[in-house]
């Protein structure tokens, strides 16, 4: 599954210079989190969220002394700044962590949880197509077997693996997927479970996959 199968196309941007309060108006008014910022050209240049704006409430860190302390304390810095922030530009997160519409929806979950995000820009070349949320992947976890299925036999067995139909069996139950068959190597039986694993909806994966040869191994020469 892709990132475009699942975004919200119809996204609510504010602009650099859109003051600060009324970020939060919109923020609070629509019940999200954060907002992309976009500069004149419709381009995404950072996000501001709600934390981003708590900076305004919170007790400043004191800072390190001497010369270098701003280089050397990140966080008092930060603060500093983000304290100071009149406007969405001067408060935002930049640069935004995005992600492509056809990037797979694996990809948007490991970038959200590495980088402890909420909702990912979807971009073409800085364009702003839409937005994903974490609620947007926990909806795509919710699919049917069937759907699930489906998928498995598309995008992993004929499209990234190039493996003809009924060489692999597919079995869904519960989100609990079983594979039955026979494939030339074993690193391509281990490649197939950890791409099945990638398929949202998939709870855990029972592989019955046999193969012809161990590829696995590689030769080691003899010590003169």
């Amino acid at each position: 599954m892709k990132v475009k199968e699942l975004m919200t196309t119809d996204v609510r941007t504010v602009g650099v210079d859109t003051p600060l309060k009324e970020v939060a108006e919109v923020l609070a008014g629509e019940g999200i989190s954060g907002l992309p910022v976009v500069d004149e050209a419709g381009r995404v240049v950072g996000v501001v969220s709600e934390a981003d704006i708590l900076y305004k409430e919170r007790p400043r860190p004191r800072r390190r002394s001497g010369p270098l302390a701003w280089f050397l304390d990140v966080e008092a810095y930060d603060a500093a700044v983000k304290g100071a922030a009149r406007t969405a530009g001067e408060a935002m997160t930049e640069p935004p962590v995005t992600v492509g519409p056809d990037r797979a929806v694996a990809e948007a979950a490991r970038l959200m949880i590495e980088r402890g995000v909420n909702r990912l820009p979807v971009v073409r070349d800085g364009e702003l197509l839409g937005i994903v949320t974490r609620a947007d992947l926990v909806r795509a976890f919710t699919r049917s077997d069937e759907q699930v299925a489906a998928e498995i036999r598309d995008d992993v067995l004929r499209r990234a693996l190039w493996l003809e139909p009924g060489v692999v069996e597919v079995a869904v139950e519960g989100g609990e997927v079983t594979l039955t068959g026979t494939l030339e190597g074993r690193s391509d039986s281990e490649l197939l479970t950890t791409l099945v694993r990638r398929v949202p909806g998939v709870v855990g994966v029972h592989s019955e996959v046999g193969w012809r040869v161990d590829d696995t191994k590689r030769l080691v020469a003899p010590t003169p």
